[in-house]
Formats: structure tokens, C-alpha cells, sequence
């Protein structure tokens, strides 16, 4: 038996299990122990091991059992796996991943790198692209054989590279891959795992029993097949000698797939559209093996002659017909380029919209787009567009899951699936797509919520939509930001609520009716004035603009943006409104009006926390502010909307309601007078109850029996009316009359019989 080398390596280093052909393995190049060939260190026995470099520990083990055959005999030669790579096939094959179908992304990925590796070699060495071949990828389905080959002319592996690529691994990538299964068993399959610690190739295992991996290096005349299957513990490398199945370089997988997994992997429109799904901007050229159809014309003799007829081969006519014929051939499933890794000036605006409306099935061409490159400590590239309409399901409206965002590494798709890791919640409606070289290949919901790069990015995309929307804002044309408005308006009210950090972003975008605008949305760039306020009396009068907030979401987005421009907004349906310096007349008011104030507050008792006379009227008799810090009659109503409202903190934050009078109003002049001249009267004190409640509405709150209030209202109107108009004299006696009756049957009346009437001079008086 021949020698066998053991080597372990520590934390700071992380192998690839992808071919060598395959991505490159992310290992520094100070942190690995020298280089030998795999054939090199099994001659020489050395157990040997690395002592510390920058500061940490390496240590290297190989476990690989050489079959001791004849150095001239060309049989196949078994090894042994790791007993980390045992463990981790094992995990592989009887896991319960639910995307069994990332095993294609994974290995079109790794052709792709082969591919790379070749292109850039070829410049230094132009021999090994000498026989002409297309950089291309392959991939034949084959349903009756239950395989599927996935073919590159890429860089090919020798022998030695396929020991080191295909059957060893460095321990620690494994063990933290085994790790991550184990502390994410409680929570299902999580297919993100592949690929992330070098375990990419493997994943074929997923669904094939059997996997063969024919490759040819340009830098060999030989060429090897490496084949295992899942339930082994070792593997085969025997070198090709069949001619029909000699490549000219490159590496040909073959898999062969188990029973459960033959029926969907092997249906080639399958095939394509995982193809175009994940890899449609790969750089290199995928083609399927497809069934395809064409016409044809074929040549048909005319019936048979009747009987007693007889007709020379002459004679006989032939006529044409068209017939449509099956067949099978190539077809290329990338065609779409990757627009984002073109220069933005050479590419037309159509461009862009085509692009846009074929990734993500729209109809509409978008409003904007923007199309940028990062470069520096985090690289990568993007297209972004604000689409043409708002979602027309309301699941999407404000949904963080939308799949708006494709994320690619070196234009290999990753993910559609994220919960706002790149784009906060109130930007779910933009769509694009982000293309990472720095991020790993598979990246999981952990590494997008702890990255760094991650976190970056999500920064500046978010910049760059604000850079988007400004654009349609500024336009001449405002009808594209009208449209904007209209669809995804509540998005950026949003934001004012959710993202204190981009206050100064948000507040330019936003768009309300006003006083002066009631037709038109302007922005808050066009207030003459930072105070806004439901009520307008005096701030018209003031020629104060007010902003209409009408919409539930304002007042909530209004308080949670607080200033704009270093103006603070003051909501003046609360008390403590400032509106300027009081004048002398102002003070002499209130002295004059502090006893009608008491007297109201006496007759509405806890209804109002207080009485004043109000800054903010100049027309009504009357209003109902809220305290200020309670909720506003809008905030009140919104909330008593709530099918779980919380009827406690309802009248906690509602408790404090202040009546303001205007001493300008003739029923206010009139109640004032009726206080002091007469302070019991019924009439006026039902008058301050008739007031109050009609402010109720008029502020916006409900009043607490609509019915009472009704029947005030008509009584009141009855005696403001009453004759008003000349009634005539009969329906004014039969009014009367009625009167009468009515009030007659309210009294009970005693009635005397004769026999008891007594005279003054009864002699049985007493």
C-alpha cells in the first residue's frame, strides 16, 4: 500500500470543493502551506505540516489512500475521500432541500469560471486556444437515459488537479458547513447553504446517484474521467481511451439522475428555463438541447386508378403537400445581454424600456431608470427603474417581498427573496437589478443582515433612487411626476415615518393640496409659511398657505417629519397656537369674556377641559381643538377605524378637548349678554349644548348620539322659523290647537260629582 499524508488546516484558510476548472478557491496565498502536486507528496510519504503564518496556525493533512497498481497499467485508480467529505456527501444526498434544482446554477457557474480562467491564460499563451474552439457551454438532457451532460471548452483539469479538486477538502470549510445544517435543521431546508463554504460541485448530488466528469486541460495530452457515486466513500480516476468520446479540451459532467429526480431535470424546457432563470447573463454562450419543429414538403402520388382503369408510372401524377417534421438541435438560452455591463452612453432609451419590460413581465414603459457603476471599497453595478403604474394587486402595495430586487453575483443570479436587506420597505416598489463581484457566490439571509458590503450597497442604492425620483420631479413636464405621485405617493409618506435619516431626501418629493391650491398638489418648496393647520380661518386671513391633509397617512408622515427647511410645522388643531404678538384689544377681549368662558365651562362640565377665546376664527362662533399632546379629531377617527382598536388608549389620548369661542360671532355677543343678564335661562343654556356639539362636527369629531343632536337642531329650527313666513290663521289656530291638546293631556284633572258640592252654609260642615 502506498503511503498515505494526513494534513488538517486551520480557521484562517477555506478551500473550494468546486473543480479547479470551477471558481477559484478564495485562499490567500499567505495562508496555505507550499504547493505539491497531490502525486508528488504521495510518492515522497512526508507528513508535513506549515508552522504559524501571519500569526496563526496552519496545519495540513491529506488523506488519500493510493490503490498501489502497476505505473504502466492504465486501470482505473480508487481513492479515498476525507472523512469530512464522507460526512458532508452523506449530509448532501439525504438532506431535504427544497430547490433541489440550484445544483444547474452551481455547475454552469463553475464552466463559466473554467471558461474565464481559459480567455485570460490565452493572452499570455495563445497555444491554448490554437484549435479554434468557441468559448461555449453545452447541456444535453437526455430523458431516456435519465442524464444530463453539462459541457465547457474551458481550461480543463489534469489529473493531479482532479485528485485535489474533486476528492479532498479543507476541513474547516466543512465543518462550518456542517455546522450551519445542523443549527438550521429546526428551520427547514435552506438550499443558500450550498455553495457558500466550496461545496458547489457537490451539490449535483442533490439529485444524481451517480456523477462522471470527463476533462481534458490543453495543458495534457491525456484525458482523465473522474466518477463517484453518492453513497461511496472513494472514487475512481482512470484515464479516457475510447476515441468517440475524446474532447478537445474542456470538462463534460455527466449526471446520472436518481429515479425521483429523472422526470423534471430531464424535460430539456425545464432545463431552459432553470437556464434562463439563473444564468441568462452569464458571458459565455448556453446552449440546450431542444425539440424543435419546421415544415417541410413531401411528395404524394395521387389514388390508386379505378377498376378496369390502368395507368403507366407516366401517367401517374405526384403532388406536393406540406407536413410539419420534429427534430432536435441546439438552441441558445442566454441571448438576453447583460445591460448593466454595458456604457450607458452607447445604449438607447429603448434599450433600457425592452430590458425592463422583459425581466419583469410589465406592460408600461417605466417612468425613470438610472444606470450606474460603484467602484472603490465595494464594487458593483445596477440598473434601477421607478415602473409606469402602481401594483395592481394590494398584497405587493408596501410589501418588502415584492421580488422587484435580482440579485447577481458576476451576473450569475442569486436571489429575488429579500425582506428589505437591500431596499428599505417604502422603496419596495422600485425594480432592478444588482450585480456583486464582491459578494460569495450563494448568499444567505444571515450573510445579507450582517455583510458590511451589503450594507453599503444598500446606501447608495438607495441614494441613487432619490437621485431618480428628483429627476422626474425636476422635469418641465410635470405629468410624470403627477403619475408618480398618484401611484406610489403613500410610499414616500411612508418613508418620512419609517427613515429619520433621509428627512431631507423625503421632504422635497412630497406633494399635498393647500388653501391656495386646491386643484393643483404642490410641494412643500412652495409654502410661504412653515405653520399648517386644518382650521383656516385667520391664517387666510393672515394669507398663510395651509396644507390639506387628507389622506390618513399625512398626519402621521407630517409629525413624524417635524421641519422642513429649519421651519418647524405646528398642527394648529391643538392649543398653544402662536400666529404673532397680541395687541391690547386682544387682552381687553379675553378680561371682558373670562366670565362667559366660566359659565360654558360650567354648563358642558367634563366634556372640554377648558374654555377660551380663540386666535384662530374669524368667522365661526366656535371650535374644538384637541390637547396638545393628544390625538388630533383626524387621529381619532383613524383609530376608532381599527377593527382592534384599543378602546383604553382611546380615551386616554382623547381626554383632552379645549372649546374656543370667537367674541366676534353675534351668538357668541348673545350668550355673553345671556350670562350676565340672565344665567339660568333654559334657552341659553341650551344653546351652549347645541354649540358645542354642532363644533364637534365641524372640528371633525363624531358627536356621541347623532340623534339627540338632530332633534336639538329641529327644535331650535322650529322656533327660529315659527311664523316667519305668515302661516295663514287657520293653520296657526289648528297649530295652537294642537298645542293645546298636547299639553292637556299631561294634566291630570279632579273631578267633583254633584252630591258631594257643598254649600257655604251646610249645616254638616264641620
Amino acid at each position: 500500500m502506498a503511503p498515505v499524508l494526513s494534513g488538517t488546516l486551520g480557521a484562517s484558510s477555506v478551500a473550494a470543493l468546486r473543480p479547479c476548472a470551477g471558481r477559484r478557491a478564495p485562499l490567500a496565498a499567505s495562508s496555505v502551506a507550499p504547493r505539491f502536486s497531490a502525486a508528488a507528496r504521495c510518492a515522497r510519504g512526508v507528513r508535513w505540516g506549515a508552522g504559524r503564518t501571519g500569526g496563526r496556525l496552519v496545519k495540513v493533512r491529506c488523506d488519500t489512500a493510493v490503490a498501489e497498481k502497476p505505473a504502466e497499467e492504465e486501470a482505473a485508480e480508487q481513492f479515498e475521500y476525507q472523512a469530512e467529505v464522507s460526512r458532508l456527501m452523506d449530509l448532501i444526498v439525504h438532506s431535504l432541500y427544497s430547490h433541489k434544482e440550484v445544483f444547474l446554477r452551481e455547475l454552469v457557474s463553475n464552466a463559466s469560471d473554467a471558461l474565464d480562467k481559459l480567455r485570460f491564460l490565452g493572452v499570455t499563451d495563445s497555444s491554448l486556444l490554437a484549435d479554434g474552439r468557441e468559448l461555449e457551454i453545452r447541456i444535453k438532457p437526455d430523458p431516456d437515459a435519465g442524464t444530463i451532460t453539462i459541457t465547457d471548452t474551458g481550461v480543463g483539469m489534469t489529473k493531479d488537479e482532479l485528485k485535489d479538486c474533486l476528492g479532498t477538502i479543507a476541513q474547516s470549510g466543512t465543518s462550518k458547513f456542517l455546522k450551519a445544517l445542523k443549527e438550521n435543521k429546526d428551520l427547514g431546508a435552506d438550499n443558500g447553504l450550498i455553495g457558500q463554504f466550496g461545496v458547489g460541485f457537490y451539490s449535483a448530488f442533490l439529485v444524481a446517484e451517480k456523477i462522471v466528469v470527463s476533462t481534458k486541460s490543453p495543458k495534457s495530452n491525456k484525458q482523465y474521467v473522474w466518477e463517484a457515486v453518492a453513497d461511496s466513500s472513494s472514487y475512481v480516476i482512470k484515464e479516457e481511451t475510447d476515441p468517440e468520446k475524446m474532447l478537445t479540451r474542456g470538462t463534460q459532467i455527466t449526471l446520472f439522475l436518481r429515479d425521483d429526480d429523472k422526470f423534471e431535470f430531464t424535460d430539456p424546457s425545464r432545463i431552459q428555463g432553470l437556464v434562463k432563470n439563473y444564468s441568462q447573463f452569464v458571458s459565455f454562450p448556453i446552449y440546450t438541447w431542444q425539440e424543435k419543429s419546421r415544415t417541410i414538403e413531401v411528395e404524394e402520388e395521387d389514388e390508386e386508378p379505378k377498376e378496369g382503369e390502368e395507368a403507366t408510372e407516366a401517367e401517374k401524377k405526384k403532388t406536393k403537400k406540406t407536413i410539419s417534421e420534429k427534430y432536435w438541435d441546439w438552441e441558445l438560452a442566454n441571448e438576453t445581454k447583460p445591460i448593466w455591463m454595458r456604457n450607458p452612453k452607447e445604449i438607447e432609451k429603448t434599450e433600457y424600456n425592452e430590458f425592463y419590460k422583459k425581466t419583469f413581465n410589465e406592460f408600461l414603459d417605466p417612468l425613470a431608470h438610472t444606470h450606474f457603476t460603484t467602484e472603490g471599497e465595494v464594487e458593483f453595478r445596477s440598473v434601477l427603474y421607478v415602473p409606469g403604474m402602481a401594483p395592481l394587486s394590494n398584497d405587493e402595495i408596501m410589501n418588502p417581498k415584492t421580488k422587484n430586487i435580482r440579485l447577481y453575483v458576476k451576473r450569475v443570479f442569486i436571489s429575488d427573496d429579500f425582506d428589505g436587506e437591500l431596499f428599505p420597505r417604502y422603496l419596495s416598489f422600485v425594480k432592478g437589478v444588482v450585480d456583486s463581484n464582491d459578494l460569495p457566490l450563494n448568499v444567505s439571509r444571515e450573510i445579507l443582515q450582517e455583510s458590511r458590503i451589503v450594507r453599503i450597497m444598500r446606501k447608495r442604492l438607495v441614494r441613487k433612487t432619490f437621485d431618480m425620483i428628483e429627476d422626474i420631479a425636476e422635469k418641465d413636464d410635470k405629468e410624470d411626476y403627477k403619475k408618480f405621485w398618484e401611484s406610489f405617493g403613500k410610499f414616500i409618506k411612508l418613508g418620512c415615518i419609517e427613515d429619520t435619516g433621509n428627512h431631507k431626501r423625503l421632504a422635497p418629493l412630497l406633494r399635498f393640496h393647500s388653501s391656495k391650491n386646491e386643484t393643483e398638489m404642490i410641494s412643500l418648496d412652495h409654502l410661504q409659511s412653515a405653520k399648517t393647520a386644518p382650521f383656516l380661518e385667520k391664517l387666510v386671513q393672515k394669507d398663510i398657505e395651509v396644507l390639506y391633509l387628507i389622506e390618513p397617512i399625512d398626519e402621521v408622515a407630517i409629525q413624524n417629519l417635524q421641519t422642513y427647511k429649519e421651519k418647524k410645522f405646528v398642527d394648529i388643531s391643538k392649543e398653544d397656537l402662536e400666529l404673532g404678538g397680541e395687541d391690547d384689544d386682544n387682552k381687553e377681549t379675553k378680561q371682558e369674556y373670562t366670565l362667559l368662558c366660566d359659565w360654558v365651562k360650567q354648563q358642558l362640565g367634563d366634556k372640554v377641559a377648558k374654555v377660551q377665546i380663540s386666535k384662530r376664527l374669524s368667522s365661526s362662533p366656535c371650535v374644538l381643538v384637541s390637547g396638545k399632546f393628544g390625538w388630533s379629531a383626524n387621529m381619532e377617527r383613524l383609530m376608532k377605524a381599527q377593527t382592534l382598536g384599543d378602546t383604553s388608549s382611546l380615551e386616554f389620548m382623547r381626554g383632552r378637548r379645549i372649546f374656543e369661542i370667537n367674541p366676534d360671532h353675534p351668538i357668541v355677543k348673545d350668550l355673553n349678554a345671556a350670562c350676565k343678564n340672565e344665567p339660568e335661562s333654559t334657552e341659553a343654556k341650551r344653546a351652549v349644548e347645541l354649540l358645542y356639539e354642532t363644533a364637534l362636527i365641524s372640528s371633525g369629531y363624531t358627536p356621541e348620539s347623532p340623534a339627540e343632536l338632530g332633534g336639538k337642531i329641529y327644535e331650535m329650527m322650529a322656533i327660529a322659523l315659527g311664523g316667519r313666513w305668515g302661516r295663514s290663521d287657520t293653520e296657526e289656530a289648528e297649530a295652537s290647537a294642537s298645542a293645546e291638546d298636547d299639553s292637556s293631556e299631561g294634566t291630570v284633572t279632579e273631578v267633583i260629582e254633584p252630591s258631594e258640592v257643598r254649600p257655604e252654609n251646610d249645616p254638616w260642615k264641620d
